[in-house]
C-alpha cells in the first residue's frame, strides 16, 4: 500500500505533467469552479501559478486573496484530488518572465506586457487524494468477490501540502 509521502509525491508528479485542474474561490458567487492550467516549478510542490485575464471571474473575485479549492484528476483517471489553499494575485514580473511560454503567449496578444495579463498564485495547504478509486476498479474487486471499500481504504490520504 502507498504511504502518505508516496501519495503526495505522485499527486505532484501527475499535476506537473497534466496541469489542468478545476479552480474556484470558496463561497464567492463569481468564483465558481472553472478549468485552469497550473504551472509548477518545484518537483515536490510549491505554489501553483495560473495565467488568466484580469477580466476573469476568478481575478475579479480575489481581491487581496481568498480561501480557494481545486480538484484534479490524473490522466489515467486513477488519481483524484480535492485541494484547499489560498488564491491570490501575484503579478511578480520575475515569475511571469520565468514561467512565460508559447502556450501562455497564445492567450495574450500584448505578450508579457498585455494589460489584461494576471498571474494567480494558489498556495495549496491540504489535500484529500484518492488512488485507483475508479468505478472500473471497484467492478474488478466486486467480480473477484472482494469488498471494494476494503481494497481502496488504504489508497486515500489527507495530506498537508
Amino acid at each position: 500500500m502507498a504511504n502518505e509521502t508516496e501519495i503526495r509525491d505522485r499527486f505532484w508528479k501527475e499535476l506537473k505533467s497534466e496541469r489542468t485542474l478545476m479552480l474556484g474561490i470558496d463561497g464567492e458567487p463569481g468564483g465558481g469552479m472553472q478549468p485552469m492550467t497550473a504551472l509548477i516549478e518545484e518537483e515536490d510542490g510549491g505554489p501553483l501559478w495560473i495565467f488568466t485575464s484580469k477580466e476573469s471571474d476568478l481575478a475579479k473575485a480575489i481581491g487581496g486573496g481568498k480561501p480557494a479549492h481545486a480538484t484534479f484528476t490524473g490522466r489515467k483517471h486513477d488519481l483524484f484530488a480535492n485541494v484547499t489553499g489560498r488564491l491570490s494575485i501575484d503579478n511578480n514580473r520575475t515569475v511571469i518572465d520565468r514561467l512565460w511560454n508559447p502556450w501562455v503567449a497564445a492567450w495574450f496578444e500584448g505578450g508579457r506586457d498585455d494589460p489584461k495579463l494576471c498571474l494567480l498564485r494558489f498556495d495549496a495547504e491540504q489535500a484529500k487524494i484518492w488512488l485507483n478509486a475508479t468505478p472500473f476498479g471497484a467492478a474488478i474487486e466486486w467480480l473477484l468477490r472482494r469488498d471494494p471499500k476494503e481494497s481502496f481504504k488504504d489508497k486515500v490520504a489527507e495530506v498537508a501540502l
